[in-house]
């Protein structure tokens, strides 16, 4: 059996640029998200800790 092999082809200047950018709007896309889920969390938790401390109080 004759297996033929095949060169990886370099990727050009604006291929490299184009993934590069396309990370970046990927990592800024994460980065939103995980704010907006933090902030989400972050209000529950004042929210139920009020509802406690207002328990506790009675």
């Amino acid at each position: 059996m004759d297996y033929e092999t095949q060169e990886k082809r370099q990727p050009t200047a604006e291929e490299r640029a184009a993934k590069k950018e396309k990370s970046l709007w990927d990592a800024q896309k994460a980065l939103a998200e995980r704010k907006k889920a933090d902030d989400a969390f972050r209000a529950n938790f004042e929210r139920l800790k009020a509802e406690r401390l207002a328990r506790e109080q009675k």
